[in-house]
């Protein structure tokens, strides 16, 4: 049954196919998302909704129950603790659909995940420069 399957190109599009009350749920997940990390680009990936800062920031979806929240596997190791009361795996989180979603977390994710992007980028471009380099070359005397 591929030919049903819907195919979002926007996160506009993507929101705008679920009822009113988890639209508006997604509306403010994706501002507090975009207000947390206005650099990020909003894109489209795996049919969810996806920011990306140098890599993959953080995904989120919804279902019948919950909103699914896809920080990766570091960003649920680093709260582990504070998400311990929620349902999930090693790089998803599931925040029940009936309950206030812990935006405050939320964002301090989101500041980690971009952090954490950044430290990397940083770190592969000072490899890069060192490679283009070459071995450090010493110095020759000419001793008479």
């Amino acid at each position: 049954m591929e030919g049903n399957r819907v195919e979002y190109k926007t996160v506009d599009e993507y929101i705008a196919a679920f009822e009113p009350e988890a639209r508006r749920i997604l509306e403010t997940l994706r501002r507090e998302i975009r207000e947390t990390a206005p650099e990020a680009k909003e894109k489209i990936s795996y049919q969810i909704p996806t920011y990306e800062q140098r890599g993959n920031l953080v995904h989120f979806a919804a279902f019948k129950g919950h909103i699914g929240f896809y920080p990766g596997a570091s960003g649920i190791a680093a709260f582990q603790e504070e998400l311990s009361g929620y349902k999930g795996a090693k790089g998803t989180v599931r925040f029940p659909i009936d309950k206030p979603l812990p935006y405050e977390l939320i964002r301090r994710i989101v500041r980690y995940r971009v952090a954490e992007n950044e430290e990397r980028a940083a770190a592969k471009a000072l490899r890069k420069r060192k490679s283009a380099e070459g071995p450090g070359r010493s110095e020759v005397r000419n001793e008479l």
